[in-house]
């Protein structure tokens, strides 16, 4: 919360979990057995927590369930051999398919899409199961989440562990990364990108209103904000980055800015050849870095925004613990002066292979013990101001598969005013359900 205020903190924070699979591979269950049973990993989340110094709860959750998407007949999702839920490279939009998304996106998703992705979801193969499939998987995604949270929950009552207040976290994608994931493919985009750039520019404006929805927290907190994972930019030429990803990218975080939401992004792969792009976003925006020059990225970046990730979990498969020690130290006198940052890794661990566990503990415990500040409460570096940012226009979120409340009250004319916010809340449900299919 003291980096979240733009002070110093007491200490480094640590921000260090384990997947469920890593959890799983501890504990000695099979990963596709603990991605349905997530309470077999509760003994061991609570052991490993015991263990590993970190101010979060060590038990990640799982990264991706099969339950939902095997309820949905998922082509876009499968679950491996080895216990991993893995993205096939599946074309879910056709090339000749961009004028309807155009059109409407959402509308498009919907009736094209969806189908496609989904063979239960196939409204013309099969209507009945199309509406069972429906209310099986959103039955299915709550009883998941419900599972895991009751094991984080169990890790957090014994030992603590911080998290962003209820209802003010969302998590949501880039435009032209969720248009690439489960739409066209990296591949597809790819090609449409040399072929017709022009049209994945006005499809990625179609879909910038429900993107820009989907990712609003229910509450407005500096605690609390918005994810992004992206994946597509370090495979772009510049000036294909800047008029696709980029321009959109940095008009959805300084709309959300303009709202008080703040924007946590995940830079995977190496994006040192990009990085004088993140100098624009938000001040405060929270950044975490996969492969990076850490003096190069707090030297550019570290007055301004929030700094994370960027040290390698490969050193704890390859190197000694003092080693490990030693790295770390190095590591945090780059990283800590002036604050603003917040240590983990550059990756969470897939499974319990990737990390020697007497490493991880000596990391955590070095950033701990060395990770100190003399200068606590001291105001940290730039601060945010809301009113430095102003939201673009954009048209209002509009389908035929989506109801304003003016449309419900004209329906349900009976209905009280007090009873708007819980009949948005339903139908902005389905839409970020809607959304949640495309990942």
């Amino acid at each position: 919360m003291d980096v979240y205020d733009n002070r110093i903190p007491e200490r480094v924070p640590i921000n260090v979990a384990l997947h469920g699979n890593a959890v799983a591979g501890y504990a000695g269950v099979p990963g596709g057995e603990a991605l349905w049973n997530p309470s077999l990993l509760k003994d061991a989340a609570l052991e490993l927590a015991e263990r590993i110094p970190t101010d979060i709860c060590i038990y990640g959750g799982s990264i991706l369930c099969p339950e939902p998407y095997q309820a949905l007949g998922a082509e876009c999702m499968k679950l491996s051999k080895a216990g991993l839920m893995q993205h096939p490279n599946h074309v879910g939009l056709y090339p000749e398919e961009y004028d309807a998304f155009i059109k409407n996106a959402y509308d498009c998703i919907i009736e094209v899409v969806i189908p496609r992705n989904y063979q239960n979801l196939d409204y013309r193969r099969d209507p009945v199961r199309a509406m069972f499939a429906i209310a099986q998987g959103i039955a299915a995604r709550a009883n998941h989440m419900a599972k895991d949270m009751a094991v984080a929950g169990a890790v957090r009552e014994k030992h603590g562990g911080w998290a962003a207040p209820p209802g003010t976290f969302a998590s949501v994608f880039a435009p032209l990364d969720i248009f690439t994931d489960c739409m066209r493919s990296l591949s597809g985009v790819a090609g449409d990108i040399r072929r017709m750039p022009d049209k994945v520019e006005a499809a990625i404006e179609s879909l910038y209103p429900f993107n820009h929805l989907v990712g609003i927290p229910a509450k407005v907190s500096d605690y609390g904000g918005v994810f992004f994972p992206f994946h597509i930019p370090t495979y772009l030429r510049e000036k294909d980055f800047e008029r696709l990803f980029w321009k959109f990218f940095l008009r959805q975080a300084t709309d959300y800015a303009s709202m008080g939401v703040h924007c946590t992004i995940f830079c995977e792969h190496d994006w040192m050849r990009l990085v004088d792009y993140l100098q624009d976003l938000p001040t405060n925006t929270r950044i975490q870095f996969e492969k990076c020059d850490p003096k190069l990225v707090k030297e550019k970046l570290g007055g301004k925004h929030i700094l994370t990730g960027g040290f390698p979990l490969e050193n704890l498969r390859t190197s000694t613990r003092q080693e490990c020690i030693d790295k770390t130290k190095e590591f945090l006198d780059i990283m800590m002066p002036g604050g603003k940052f917040i240590f983990s890794f550059d990756k969470g661990a897939l499974t319990i292979n990737d990390v020697n566990l007497d490493n991880l503990q000596a990391v955590c415990e070095t950033v701990r013990d060395y990770g100190v500040y003399r200068n606590a409460g001291e105001k940290a570096g730039l601060d945010f101001e809301r009113s430095d940012y102003t939201h673009s226009d954009i048209a209002p979120f509009s389908s035929k598969y989506y109801r304003t409340w003016e449309q419900y009250k004209e329906l349900n004319p009976l209905t009280p005013e007090s009873a708007m916010k819980e009949v948005m809340e339903q139908e902005n449900t389905m839409v970020k359900f809607i959304y949640w299919l495309l990942q």
